[in-house]
């Protein structure tokens, strides 16, 4: 248990500190994602990042820190190439980058994934992953 908590700690800081922009090589192509996180809780930021099954977990191909508004935060990623991605989102209610954690190893910070998947562990890349093609893409993800 403690193995996947430090995991999933290590994975969402790693993101956030080392996040880069990788884009398809012609930058004028690609399509959008865009990316509504729907919450309860207030204060702090939204983190979002964008993996494909090589980065899921590791260093995203794009991230983003976004306020809160009306319990909401949208994030868009452009000039993606299409194929599979995945989406990690973690509300950082304390603003220090990273997830929090109680005594017993449970997460403080609420955290999901692309199609809403309740996790009990680490987030997988096959409950995570969708399809982008050409043409602009929304999800939700709700916390």
């Amino acid at each position: 248990m403690k193995t996947i908590l430090f995991t999933l700690t290590l994975a969402i800081t790693s993101f956030i500190l080392n996040a880069q922009s990788v884009v398809s090589e012609n930058s004028d192509k690609g399509t959008s994602l865009k990316v509504t996180v729907t919450l309860r809780g207030s204060g702090g930021h939204i983190l979002v990042s964008l993996h494909n099954e090589a980065s899921f977990m590791k260093q995203p191909l794009q991230a983003a820190s976004l306020e809160i508004k009306d319990g909401k935060a949208v994030a868009t990623f452009s000039h993606l190439a299409p194929g599979e991605y995945g989406v990690v989102v973690l509300h950082d209610k304390n603003d220090n980058k990273q997830m929090d954690f109680e005594p017993n190893g449970m997460p403080k910070e609420a955290f999901g994934i692309s199609n809403n998947v309740m996790l009990m562990g680490s987030p997988q890349w096959n409950d995570a992953k969708f399809e982008v093609g050409e043409t602009p893409v929304e999800i939700e993800i709700r916390l």
